[in-house]
C-alpha cells in the first residue's frame, strides 16, 4: 500500500473514492460540507433520507455524487461528540478501512486529519490512520499450503490537511507511522511464527539478517560463550532444551560512537512448557508467544532504523527454549547468574527473569544511559491489568514517567506499578542470595523486584506485556505491541538530545 499527503480540498479531488466524517444527528464537517454545496445538498438529502445518522463507526458509501470528480465518497459515522477521543478516532479509522476493503476501491483520499481529537495533534492523526491502514492489510498465512484469494483491492492512500504550515510535518509523521507499522509487522510475523520454526537459532539468523539491512553491528553469543562469562541462570533454563541458546546483541549507532546507548533487552523464550514445573495442557500453545519482548525489541531495531533517528540503541535478547527433559532444572536448584548472585529456582515456570537477569548484567558493559527491557512474564500482571495496558516498573522515576507519557502520545499505554522495598522479603531464600519466586501474592511485582537485583547500576525500567503482547480466541495472533510505546520513547528522547 501506498501513501501519500497534500493539502486539499474536496471539489479539486478525483479517483476512486472520498472518506468524510458526519457527527450523529447529521452534522457534517468540514470537508462534507464543501461536498454538500458542490453536490447541490445531496449529502444531507441522503443523510436526512434515514439512511446514515453519524453514530460512531457506520458507514455509508455512496456513489456519482453530481459534480464530484471522485467516483464514490465513504461517509463514515463520528459520534455525538464534538471532540473525539483517541480511543475513538482509532476505531473509527479501523472501521474506514473494514469499509474500504469490502469494496473494489484501489485508490482513496481521506478528509480525516480534520476530524478534531482530544489533546491530539495532526502529526498523532497521521501516524495512526498509517499505522491502522498498515493493520487492516495485515495477516500471517506463510504457513498455509492453501492461500486465500485476497480481494482486497486498496493500494493507495492520499491523507488531505487543511493547511500547508503543517504539510512537512505531516510527512515525517507520515514515514514515523509506516517505519513503526513495519516493525509491528516484523514483531507480528516472530511472534505468530510455529516454534518448531521460530528457534533461538531462527530468531538470531533474522537479527543477522536485520543487521545487513540497516547496516547495524551485531554479534551472537553461543551457549559456549555464556558458559566462559558465567551466565549460569540464563542456562540453567536452556539445559532441558536441544535447541541451542543464544545470546543476540544488535547496536544501532544513530549519533555516533561517543554518546552513551539506550539499552533494550527482550525476552526471547521461543517456546514455554513451564518446563519440570509444567503448565497445564490448555493453551499451552500460545507459550510461543513468550518470545514477544524479544521480537518488539526487533520491531523497534527496525523502526528506528528506517526512521534514521539520531540516537543509539543497542538490542540484547536472551533466546532458549524452556523444555522439561532428563537435563533441565529441577525446582530447589541453586545456579549462579553473571553478577554472581545466587539464585534458588523453586519454580522453573518462572524462567523469564532468569535469562533477563544475565542479560541485564550483560547490558553494562554498554554504560547505557537507560535499559529497559520487555518480557511477556507474568500471568499475574494480565490478571491485575487485563489486555488493556502494560505493566511498567522502574527504579528511575523520571525514567518511568517518560515511558508513560510516550504510551499516552503512541496510544500504547502502560500503567505503573510500585517497586518497593517492602517487596524483596518475598523473595528470600534459605539456601541462595534470592529465590526466583516471591509466592501467590504481588506476582508482577516481585517479578520485577527479582529483576532490580541485577539493575543497581543504571536507570532501568521493565516492561511487563503478558496481556497485551498477543490475543487469544477467534482473534488469535500477535499485536505487535509495545513497538509503538517504545519507538515513541526513542523519537522523544532523540528530539530532546538534539
Amino acid at each position: 500500500m501506498d501513501f501519500g499527503i497534500k493539502v486539499g480540498t474536496p471539489e479539486k479531488q478525483s479517483g476512486d473514492c472520498m472518506v468524510m466524517g458526519i457527527f450523529e444527528s447529521r452534522k457534517l464537517t468540514d470537508s462534507a460540507e464543501i461536498l454538500d454545496t458542490i453536490a447541490g445538498g445531496y449529502v444531507n438529502d441522503i443523510l436526512h433520507t434515514g439512511d446514515m445518522d453519524g453514530k460512531a463507526n457506520t458507514t455509508l458509501l455512496l456513489h456519482n455524487l453530481p459534480n464530484a470528480q471522485c467516483k464514490r465518497v465513504l461517509l463514515v459515522g463520528l459520534g455525538k461528540e464534538p471532540v473525539l477521543s483517541d480511543k475513538a478516532y482509532i476505531s473509527v479509522i479501523h472501521s474506514v478501512f473494514d469499509a474500504l476493503h469490502k469494496t473494489g476501491i484501489a485508490d482513496t483520499a481521506l478528509f480525516l486529519t480534520e476530524i478534531p481529537v482530544k489533546e491530539r495533534t495532526v502529526e498523532w492523526k497521521i501516524s495512526q490512520i498509517v499505522i491502522a491502514a498498515m493493520g487492516s492489510i495485515y495477516q500471517f498465512d506463510r504457513l498455509k499450503s492453501k492461500l486465500k484469494e485476497n480481494k482486497r483491492c486498496l493500494r493507495k492512500v492520499v491523507l488531505n490537511i487543511a493547511d500547508r504550515k503543517n504539510l512537512s510535518v505531516g510527512k515525517e509523521a507520515l514515514q514515523q507511522g509506516l517505519a513503526i507499522a513495519h516493525g509491528m509487522n516484523l514483531a507480528k510475523d516472530l511472534g505468530n511464527l510455529a516454534p518448531n520454526i521460530c528457534t533461538p537459532t531462527y530468531l538470531a539468523k533474522q537479527a543477522a539478517d536485520m543487521a545487513k539491512t540497516h547496516k547495524l553491528k551485531i554479534s551472537v553469543l553461543e551457549e559456549k560463550d555464556m558458559e566462559k562469562l558465567g551466565m549460569g541462570s540464563l542456562l540453567a533454563v536452556a539445559q532441558g532444551s536441544h535447541q541451542p541458546a543464544k545470546l543476540i546483541v544488535l547496536e544501532y549507532r544513530g549519533k555516533g560512537k561517543t554518546e552513551k546507548p539506550v539499552v533494550l533487552v527482550g525476552k526471547g523464550v521461543t517456546f514455554d512448557t513451564g518446563g519440570i514445573s509444567l503448565k497445564p495442557a490448555a493453551d499451552m500453545d500460545e507459550m510461543k508467544y513468550d518470545m514477544c519482548g524479544a521480537a518488539s525489541v526487533l520491531g523497534t531495531l527496525t523502526a528506528i532504523a528506517e526512521m534514521k533517528l539520531p540516537i543509539n540503541v543497542v538490542g540484547i535478547i536472551p533466546a532458549t527454549e524452556n523444555m522439561p527433559g532428563g537435563n533441565a532444572t529441577k525446582p530447589g536448584d541453586v545456579v549462579t547468574s553473571l553478577s554472581g548472585q545466587t539464585i534458588e529456582i523453586l519454580n522453573t515456570d518462572a524462567e523469564g527473569r532468569l535469562i533477563l537477569c544475565d542479560a541485564l548484567t550483560y547490558a553494562e558493559r554498554f554504560k547505557p544511559q537507560v535499559v529497559i527491557d520487555i518480557a511477556t512474564l507474568t500471568g499475574a500482571c494480565v490478571v491485575a491489568l487485563g489486555n488493556v495496558t502494560t505493566g511498567l516498573l522502574s527504579n528511575d522515576d523520571k525514567l518511568a514517567q517518560e515511558l508513560l507519557l510516550a504510551g499516552e502520545q503512541s496510544s500504547d499505554r502502560a500503567w505503573q506499578l510500585p517497586l518497593w522495598d517492602d517487596y524483596q522479603d518475598l523473595l528470600r531464600s534459605n539456601f541462595a542470595d534470592i529465590a526466583n519466586i516471591g509466592g501467590r501474592t504481588a506476582g508482577t511485582i516481585t517479578a520485577a523486584c527479582f529483576l532490580s537485583r541485577f539493575t543497581d547500576k543504571y536507570h532501568w525500567a521493565h516492561l511487563d506485556i503478558a496481556g497485551t503482547a498477543w490475543k487469544s480466541g477467534k482473534e488469535k495472533g500477535s499485536t505487535g505491541r509495545p513497538v509503538p510505546l517504545l519507538t515513541q520513547y526513542l523519537i522523544a528522547r532523540a528530539r530532546k538530545s538534539d
